[in-house]
Formats: C-alpha cells, structure tokens, sequence
C-alpha cells in the first residue's frame, strides 16, 4: 500500500537514511518495514536561521502484511493519484493536419500533445532551431547586431529559453498538467528533482537539449517543424479560419497553409501578430502588465540575509526571494523572475529598440543575483501617458501623434487593445536612444538622487550584452520610477543591504508580460472560429509552467473536438 506523508521536517544536511527513518518513526513502523519511498514534495524553512530545514512529504510503499494503527491511519492518507490523462478523441473531420503558430512553452507543448495523439501538427516557428539561435544570441550580445526573427525573445523554446528556467507556478492543477509538464522535461534531460523542488529550475543551458529533444519526439510522431516560418496572415473564409500566410505568401519562401484549426501561441513579444490580428478584426483587448528595470546584488549578500549562515550554498544553492510592496500612491511593487547566480541580459527584438530581462544557467554560478523590480501599469495609465503626452525626464511623450517603429498612431485613432504595445515601444525606442543601443545601467544612490552614474560601486555587474552607466531613472515615466524607488527601501527593511548604495539597475525591464489579451470562448477559440489563442502571448499565462500547462489546455479542446488526422 502507498501512503502520504506530509510535514516531515529535517535538516538540510540529512540523507535519504535519515528521512526513511523519520517516515517509519511518523508510521510508527521499523525502517525495513518501508519498501519504497519517494519525495513529491521538499521545502526550505528558513524561519529560524541560521538553522535550516527542508519539510517533505513523501510517498512509502508498506508491505500488504503491514498493520498500521489507528492512531496513525487517522493522520495519514492514500498516496493521490495525481497523473495525467490524454483526452479521448472526438468525432468531427480535420481535413488538415492543425497548425501551431510559435514554440515557446505553449505552442511547444500544444504540439508535443497533438503529435501524441495522433494528429500530426505542423508548428511554424519565426525564428531559428536552438542551437543556430543560441550562435545568434551570443553574437548580439557581442556586437550588438540584431536579428529581430531570432534572438533572445523569437525562436525555438520562446523567450524561457534565455531565463532562469523557472517551473513553480501559481496554476491550480487539478488536472495534472503541471506535473505532465515536468514529467516531460525530466523524461528529456532535466534533472529528477524538478518533480518535487519547491522552487524547481532548469536553466538555459539545459532547456536547449531538452527543445532538441522534444523537437524529435514530434517528428517521431509524425509532426513536422518549420524554422524562420512567420506567420504573416490568415486565411478565413465563410466566417472561419481556412488556412495561415507564411513569410508572407508573395514572397519567393512564402505559401498559403491550409487549416482548420490553428494554435496561436505568438509570445509577448510578437507584436507584428497583435497588428496583424487587429487589422482582421479579431477580437482583443488592453491588459495590465508591469515595467521597471533589472537590479543586481552580490549574490554572497542575498545568501547570508536568506539563510543567515555562509555554508549554506554548498547544500542549498544560492539563495532566491520573493518581495512585494504597496506604494504610496496604492500601486504594486514587486520582484519578478529573480535570478540567483544570474546574468541580466539585452533581450532586445527590434531595431532601434532596447529592453532587458533576466537569465540563468543550470549552475545558477555567477557572481551577482538579479530580478526584476517592477511596479503594475494599468490601461488607463499607459493610455494617459499617450494620450495625455506625459512628461517624463528627457522630453514627452509627444503631442497628436507618435512615431514608433516607423508607424504613426494619432492619438485619437489609436486601437486601445494596442496602447499597451506602443507604450511599450515607445519607452524602449527612449531606452535604445539613450545609450546607443547600450543597458543603460544606474547605481541606486544615484537613481535615488536622480542623477546619472558614471561607473560600478564595489562590485561590477554581470551583464550579458554591452552596457553604459548613465541615467536610468528617466526612461520611464516619473510615477513608475518613483514606485520603484520607494519599494527598493522598502525591500531594504526585509533583505539587509538591498537597498545598498551600488546595487546596480539596468533599464529598462518592459516585457513582463503580454500586453494584450486576445479573447476567446468557452471552445478556447478566438472570436474567429479555428483560431485557438494560447500563452503567454495570448494573455492566459505568465511564465514557462503556466504558458505549457495553457497550451496542453487548448491542445486538449482540440483533440476532444476532432478525429486523429489520418494522412
């Protein structure tokens, strides 16, 4: 018999002997009683350091003679069957193979599900396979050449493909998708230990094999996957989705692909698709999202606040955080996507436009920690700062109209599912300008004081790309650097010296999330029939866990719609 045990606490030092002993202690059973065990779940209490424990619960196996007590079998339970089920079939025609439009973790794992079952998916990815992006990548970093199809947003994996990594999620699960997700990644080479971390991570070293894996796996089953394969267009006819336009169709690469149903999992970043769908009519609306910048400490000053003791590393890893505050003026302040042992990075994808994010290798082994610190901005506020032509250090937001991209917007005309993306564009456009293309990077004293830096305090960034010390305060709005400010003080009081003079912030960290949902039915479907929105991108997700798990969600509407494609 199987049974779970919860809130076993031992210390971090404690071997698998020790945690067998305290299971069969918790049973009230000798330790050989126990003939298997295993970990579902391990986390870090840190509440009276320097003294820490991991809490487990754990799965044992008894042998089928065991009598427990019933003290015991009174605070124990049944092992719960937590697995995932593929969806049954259902009976309706799919004349073609389905299409899945990005692979990032949603349209990924939409296309790892439908190649699973029997459907035989065609997933079109901008940019380029891992192995050529990850070449590219590190070319930008170094010369600063973009290539805006294949960078540190578009290309196989998505934007999680240059992170931390990152699977905890905040995702109800009744389904056991998160757990599918993570299943599938050890099954292609992440460590075991995912499944039952608190605060589980891979990083962007080890996702690259796995997405080369995961690739074959579909190929296996019958899909096909494109490279440097845009989706420009879509057909519809009849008042529904017939087919994609590819690079676009009139070019020498392009072509019309047929389809009936059709997995749009674009990524935040893919804001030509935005344009595209809104010209269309598809219906979307304008989200709240977040904006800030990426700030850095020595990643030895968050171990010692976090676990109070400077061996800990050695067992532990370096040491993550979590911190959130309200503003003054009522507005959210929090971190995001922290960084332990990371590297902030130029995660630009548009000439003439620069934003930053945050990212890790599996060994988490560089000097510095960084995340993002950013504050919430709402519709009405980016709508204000449009339309209104704001003024923030540096000059305004313009009068009746802006240029961004190449694109004008008069103010009175401007698609409001879109402020969000011309907010967006408009402040990497300033961040892009302020340095020629370099991070723009700012100790905090000065940020604090509103004056520009002129070099690094006692420790020096890690920053992947080139970068420039000068004035990061003014590329954004006053009210969101003022919020930022406030809730690094406030991060102070929580973690010792996170307000330290020479914590270092690069700007500007401005694609958190989707600016823009694209709304869809109780079917998972767009208001254009066939049209399937998924991720991140699409406005239903907010990291690599949640945006796979949506994707497995809208795969399965799929698949109980429409018959296994046979050809």
């Amino acid at each position: 018999m199987m049974f779970r045990l919860h809130n076993l606490a031992l210390p971090i030092e404690a071997d698998e002997a020790a945690l067998r002993r305290a299971a069969a202690a918790k049973l009230r059973l000798a330790p050989e009683k126990i003939r298997d065990l295993s970990i579902a779940r391990r986390s870090l209490d840190a509440r009276k350091k320097p003294v820490l424990s991991y809490i487990y619960t754990v799965d044992v196996a008894v042998a089928k003679d065991t009598r427990l007590s019933r003290g015991v079998l009174a605070h124990i339970e049944k092992t719960p069957d937590e697995g995932y089920r593929l969806p049954k079939s259902g009976r309706e025609e799919l004349p073609h193979r389905p299409v899945v439009v990005g692979s990032g973790p949603a349209g990924l794992f939409a296309a790892y599900l439908l190649a699973i079952s029997g459907y035989r998916p065609l997933l079109l990815e901008r940019g380029d396979d891992a192995l050529t992006r990850t070449a590219k990548v590190q070319s930008f970093f170094e010369t600063g050449k973009l290539d805006p199809s294949s960078n540190v947003q578009f290309g196989e994996g998505g934007a999680g493909t240059f992170s931390d990594g990152k699977l905890n999620t905040s995702v109800k699960d009744p389904g056991g998708r998160g757990r599918f997700v993570r299943e599938t990644f050890v099954r292609f080479g992440a460590d075991p230990a995912i499944l039952y971390e608190q605060k589980p991570h891979l990083g962007t070293d080890v996702l690259t094999g796995i997405l080369l894996k995961m690739r074959a796996e579909i190929l296996a089953n019958g899909g096909e996957v494109r490279f440097r394969s845009q989706v420009t267009g879509l057909c519809v006819e009849s008042g529904r989705i017939a087919g994609v336009e590819v690079n676009p169709a009139a070019a020498v690469n392009g072509e019309i692909i047929p389809a009936e149903a059709v997995v749009l999992a674009p990524g935040h970043s893919a804001r030509d698709t935005f344009r595209m769908l809104a010209s269309l009519g598809v219906s979307m609306e304008a989200k709240a999202f977040a904006m800030g910048f990426r700030i850095e400490h020595p990643q030895a000053m968050i171990d010692l606040s976090q676990y109070g003791r400077e061996d800990a590393r050695s067992i532990l890893g370096p040491a993550a955080y979590k911190l959130t505050h309200t503003a003054n003026d009522g507005r959210g302040v929090y971190s995001f996507c922290m960084c332990p042992g990371g590297y902030v990075v130029n995660a630009s994808s548009e000439v003439g436009g620069l934003c930053v994010n945050g990212m890790s290798y599996h060994d988490r082994g560089s000097a510095n920690a960084n995340s993002a610190l950013l504050a919430t901005v709402t519709p009405k506020d980016y709508m204000t700062c449009l339309q209104a032509s704001l003024h923030v250090a540096g000059g305004a937001f313009g009068e009746n109209t802006m240029v961004v991209t190449g694109e004008a917007f008069a103010a009175n005309s401007l698609p409001e599912a879109l402020a969000g993306v011309v907010f967006q564009q408009e402040l990497e456009r300033r961040a892009f300008q302020a340095a020629g293309g370099r991070v723009v990077q700012q100790l905090f004293s000065d940020f604090s004081a509103n004056v520009p830096s002129s070099g690094a305090g006692s420790f020096s960034s890690c920053l992947k790309g080139q970068g420039s010390f000068g004035d990061a305060r003014s590329l954004l709005p006053a009210f969101l650097s003022a919020d930022i400010a406030e809730g690094v003080q406030a991060f102070g009081r929580k973690i010792k010296g996170f307000d330290r003079p020479d914590a270092i912030l690069s700007g500007i960290e401005s694609r958190s999330s989707s600016p823009v949902r694209i709304l869809r039915g109780e079917t998972f479907e767009a208001s254009l029939p066939g049209l399937y929105p998924a991720g991140e991108g699409a406005g239903y997700a907010g990291g690599i866990m949640s945006a796979a798990m949506d994707g497995l969600r809208v795969a399965e509407a799929i698949v109980r719609r429409f018959r296994p494609v046979i050809q």
